[in-house]
């Protein structure tokens, strides 16, 4: 990937700021990539009293060796657990890099399908600087639940897919109150759930409420509050409703994409992302089932129509 020049072109939009890990409760951190772009994901960092446990990684090399370097500042321990809370190259790419000997953790689906589709995920983005990165499966999976401990820290690894994919796993810490819920919640940035449900994302919402979290960590963009969980939910009924209107007119998700007035959500990063959420509440809209597949290459070319023909563009 062409690195930013030292004098950028008038105009151009600021460089993101540097990642930064970020200490939400004692031994409990977040490790934030600005701004929360495609494949500028976030990770969770726990520092026990003899180990440590990383939630999700990066998407290249380079970039999980920053984490790596960012955790070794803060403990000399070792990172003996990785947790990947889905299938989605971003979030599991660095695993090898971060920690190659750790015990990676993921649900049952999430391993399958990281096995099905491997490192692909460079091929959407050919001209990103991947670097040496290899597949690094779960060796640990499990179902509906299961607890984590790191030193006196204890987590509690749930199951809330299908949601932004078909498997998602958020982690929660009762003791702190803090949620760490990958892509299932994405704090600044619009929702994703052309590879999950829109309706799942509704329940897994109301799952989360009831946990009462007082911090939550999206899988991209800030740090939030419970606020993210109304936020998501309004987005997603709205969504919801514009389908509904859209497949009433006889349009298409782009059809409708385009006549849509973004209103409250024109801020959120990559808004493109509306094309995709479309195309999946037109399934569910439909009565096709839930899981049904959609191809995502010809929905990323819709979303750069959307875009005025720029295409979605990885920024790791």
């Amino acid at each position: 990937m062409t690195q930013p020049s030292a004098t950028p072109h008038p105009g151009a939009p600021p460089a993101p700021a540097p990642p930064r890990l970020e200490e939400l409760a004692p031994g409990v951190h977040a490790y934030i990539q600005p701004d929360g772009g495609w494949c500028l994901n976030n990770a969770g960092v726990l520092i026990g009293d003899d180990a440590v446990a990383v939630v999700d990684t990066a998407a290249t090399e380079r970039r999980a060796r920053a984490l790596r370097a960012a955790i070794a500042a803060r403990t000399p321990l070792d990172v003996r657990t990785i947790v990947t809370t889905h299938h989605h190259g971003d979030h599991h790419f660095g695993n090898s890099v971060v920690a190659p000997y750790a015990t990676v953790v993921s649900h049952e689906v999430t391993r399958a399908e990281m096995a099905r589709r491997g490192l692909a995920m460079r091929e959407v983005w050919p001209g990103t600087e991947w670097g040496d990165i290899s597949l690094a499966l779960p060796t640990l999976t499990f179902r509906e639940r299961a607890t984590l401990h790191v030193g006196g820290l204890t987590a509690e690894l749930m199951h809330v897919g299908p949601a932004h994919t078909t498997s998602d796993i958020v982690v929660w810490l009762p003791e702190q109150r803090v949620l760490f819920a990958g892509d299932v919640l994405l704090p600044g940035c619009t929702p994703f759930v052309l590879m999950g449900s829109l309706s799942g994302t509704l329940e897994a919402i109301t799952r989360l409420r009831a946990l009462d979290p007082a911090v939550v960590v999206g899988g991209h963009g800030p740090v939030a509050g419970p606020e993210v969980l109304d936020a998501t939910r309004d987005y997603l009924l709205w969504v919801r409703d514009t389908a509904r209107a859209g497949l009433a007119a006889g349009l298409s998700p782009l059809q409708t994409a385009r006549e849509s007035d973004l209103g409250p959500y024109a801020g959120l990063r990559d808004p493109e992302r509306l094309v995709a959420n479309l195309h999946r509440a037109y399934v569910e809209e439909s009565a096709l089932p839930r899981d049904t597949e959609i191809r995502s290459a010809p929905v990323f070319g819709e979303m750069a129509q959307f875009n005025g023909g720029r295409p979605v563009a990885c920024h790791a």
